[in-house]
């Protein structure tokens, strides 16, 4: 990791159960990072304000109640909105296959869902973050490859949990 980065891990909308964001939350800051863990039901707007108060380098959405296309564009919109475009989103929970797309359309870097291992998670932030920090710092070379190798985990992660979910009915 080139620098501790500080990673927001929001519950935007009216979804009451935490308990994954909090796994994420502890996982995260167990690998170094550090974690401002918002609560539960919080607007878009929250959590941008949010993300601009604490000079976050990423934003980590959770959400199980089926209303990440409506939500999570509103954030990615505010981010951008307000200056903050280099702040990357990732989104959490229970993400239909069908939405993957449209989430990465709208400016989501990545999309974790059940059975997503935590070490991966925090391994692919942190090579994406410091893929970013060197791009922009104009520094030549890893910044690309480390940004095409965090895709690739991405992808991959993706790719083996959708094999899971043939595999497996549907369930995790």
């Amino acid at each position: 990791m080139d620098r501790r980065y500080r990673i927001v891990v929001a519950k935007p909308g009216l979804d009451g159960h935490d308990r994954g964001a909090k796994v994420i939350a502890r996982a995260l800051r167990d690998s170094g990072f550090e974690v401002i863990y918002t609560g539960l039901h919080q607007t878009p707007e929250q959590v941008v304000r949010t993300a601009m108060q604490e000079d976050a380098d990423a934003v980590g959405l959770s959400l199980l109640s089926g209303a990440h296309l409506t939500l999570v564009p509103r954030v990615v919109e505010g981010l951008r909105a307000e200056g903050l475009a280099d702040v990357i989103v990732v989104v959490g929970g229970i993400i239909p296959e069908r939405d993957v797309d449209a989430l990465k359309s709208a400016g989501v870097s990545a999309v974790f869902t059940p059975g997503a291992h935590l070490r991966q998670i925090a391994s692919w932030l942190e090579e994406a973050l410091d893929a970013r920090e060197r791009a922009s710092a104009g520094l030549p070379g890893p910044a690309a490859t480390e940004a095409a190798e965090a895709t690739e985990v991405a992808e991959a992660i993706e790719a083996t949990e959708a094999t899971d979910r043939k595999v497996t009915g549907g369930s995790s």
